[in-house]
């Protein structure tokens, strides 16, 4: 049994207690209500428990809000991902390529060390 429940099963008890033995003393005596240490003692435990019955209530609906938003938000996210992939990868790389200069081709000269190959018109 949950806390709000157990809490909610508290003042219930207290509350009949409470008014039982208000009764059964008021027949004995003639009219005459509980003592007053009875009486607070069980109006304050059902106080208590009714406020923490309440605070317990609104922790669980946090919980169940904090919960689905969590859910909701994992959910968007994975949506999210899965429509975009790597369409973002490719439009950095188009960017950055239309945006630069394009590099100076510099060719690989002869090497002068070693056999040289020839060529046609070098002799």
């Amino acid at each position: 049994m949950t806390l709000k429940w157990m809490a909610v099963v508290v003042a219930s008890v207290s509350l009949t207690l409470c008014v039982t033995t208000n009764v059964v003393v008021g027949a004995v005596r003639g009219g005459s209500p509980a003592p007053f240490l009875v009486n607070a003692l069980a109006l304050t435990v059902a106080g208590t428990a009714t406020v923490l019955a309440v605070v317990a209530d609104l922790h669980e609906r946090l919980n169940a809000r904090l919960t689905a938003l969590t859910e909701f938000l994992v959910a968007r996210l994975n949506e999210l991902d899965r429509n975009t992939g790597d369409h973002n990868t490719g439009f950095v790389e188009g960017y950055l390529l239309s945006r630069a200069q394009d590099p100076a081709v510099v060719p690989i000269g002869p090497r002068l060390r070693g056999r040289r190959a020839m060529i046609s018109g070098d002799d």
